[in-house]
């Protein structure tokens, strides 16, 4: 078995099978271990509710699948993965059964969020209109900036804090959308960096929407492998690895783990500063999550919700701000910042016509063992009265069920790593943070740059890493 193989892939999440498909393009021979029974690592989706109702276990909407590079360049539909838009990316209702839209275009948000309809389209619009050369640096490989003035005039804003930058807004519907947004970084809605998220996050709801794979976020994963396969490449599900000694000889070993993960698999392999950067390395907040099999949709008191593929349910911006700054502190919110997902609406393939699924999470510290279902409802029932009574069946996973399904999920941090400004500068400033000290050896998870999404650059980079490093290619 020594000589089958020139690369070995560990994980085969979204960014080990991207890596994997590099390296297959590249006209090598590639194997990829998975310890699961499927792949997907966060892209997976299962019946667990009842039969017949699909719920993605993690990730559900995708931006970055239609706005990412590598993803861009692969036949995906012919190999069974069909996008589904929802009319409207996103809707976060407010108290008395108003409601504002993130929508597909800057102008008919901008309309929404009267008075601040000008300095909506003033902070949005020039990141829209160049958001392909834009993407093509955050996305892109470590280098100069190729596009300075766009790059720049981003991170004049994205830099900041979302209360920063909402300090542009006199309206609440315009503050409370973005602190929705930003809220997606896991950090106090007063740190730097987090104005980024949200900047990012809206500029993609107008560039390609938040879409839904049909069938369910599997789908995405199983059209990766599907490729990686037709390229020649073999992959292995029910294959742990505990240590570098379980590999097949290879001239490179791709991981798409954790630093966790990464320290307890190489062992003594590792010098023991690189041993000590990757015990450095922190884990974000952790996610507590509920799905939920329905009678029908629903019920929100804003009508114009069920157009949307997720509601960002929390209220204010002081109110969202509250809740992310209590779990930073170590505390559980009374009032936690929900994300709703309600991908059945405009998948019917999700469950059985007109029964739906709903899918949420709300932000916990870092292995938190509160029960946070009534919370979590409860601040559904507060924006769609009669909610609780549609519930059918529900399916509860605390941050330890997240973390035992997904390894590089320490502590329940779908992220694979906290978000601030420091460590994200940390990592994407080394030299390549995606080589390791030992020859050969390579990271390859959401824990490298560009970071967390379903997008499969950090596994493209890698795999670029790799192929220059190991093949001279």
């Amino acid at each position: 078995m020594s000589d089958l193989y020139d690369a070995v892939v560990v994980g085969a999440g979204p960014n080990g099978l991207a890596a994997g498909i590099t390296l297959a393009r590249a006209g090598l021979r590639v194997l990829i271990l998975e310890a699961a029974a499927t792949v997907g690592g966060g892209a997976r989706s299962a019946e667990l509710t009842l039969p017949g109702f699909v719920h993605d276990v993690c990730s559900a909407f995708h931006p970055l699948g239609l706005a990412s590079p590598f993803m861009r360049s692969l036949p995906l539909e012919s190999h069974g993965l069909r996008w589904i838009h929802p009319p409207v990316p996103l809707a976060h209702p407010l108290d008395r059964g108003a409601a504002v839209l993130l929508e597909r275009t800057v102008e008919t948000t901008a309309q929404g969020v009267d008075p601040d309809t000008d300095a909506y389209r003033r902070l949005m619009q020039p990141l829209v209109a160049g958001a392909d050369a834009l993407l093509d640096d955050l996305l892109g490989p470590l280098r100069l900036p190729q596009h300075p003035v766009l790059t720049a005039r981003f991170g004049l804003a994205g830099l900041r804090s979302v209360r920063a930058v909402a300090g542009r807004f006199s309206g609440p519907k315009a503050r409370a959308l973005l602190a929705g947004l930003g809220a997606h970084a896991i950090l106090p809605l007063h740190a730097p960096g987090t104005a980024a998220f949200a900047l990012i996050l809206g500029m993609l709801g107008h560039l390609v929407g938040w879409p839904v794979a049909e069938g369910g976020t599997q789908r995405i994963a199983d059209a990766l492998a599907s490729v990686f396969r037709s390229l020649g490449g073999t992959i292995q599900t029910r294959s742990p690895v505990t240590s570098l000694a379980d590999l097949p000889s290879s001239r490179a070993v791709l991981l798409d783990l954790s630093p966790r993960q990464v320290a307890h698999i190489a062992g003594d392999r590792l010098p023991d500063g690189y041993r000590r950067r990757l015990a450095r390395y922190r884990y974000g907040p952790g996610a507590f999550k509920v799905d939920w099999a329905l009678d029908g949709p629903i019920p929100w008191a804003a009508p114009e919700c069920l157009r949307a593929g997720v509601v960002h349910v929390g209220g204010t911006l002081e109110e969202i701000a509250a809740a992310e700054d209590a779990v930073a502190r170590g505390r559980v919110p009374e009032r936690p910042f929900v994300l709703v997902g309600q991908q059945s609406l405009f998948d019917a393939s999700r469950a059985p016509y007109p029964r739906q699924t709903a899918w949420a999470y709300c932000h916990v510290p870092s292995g938190s063992r509160e029960e946070m279902t009534g919370r979590i409802e409860a601040q559904i029932e507060r924006f769609a009265p009669g909610f609780r009574e549609r519930i059918l069946a529900r399916s509860v996973r605390f941050p330890a069920d997240l973390e035992r399904e997904n390894p590089n999920f320490v502590g329940g941090d779908i992220a694979a790593g906290s978000q601030d400004l420091r460590q994200l500068l940390a990592r994407s400033l080394r030299r390549d943070p995606y080589a390791t000290p030992v020859k050969g050896l390579y990271l390859c998870s959401a824990s490298t740059p560009p970071g967390a999404g379903v997008h499969g650059m950090c596994g493209y980079h890698a795999a670029r890493s790799a192929l220059r490093r190991e093949f001279g290619m």
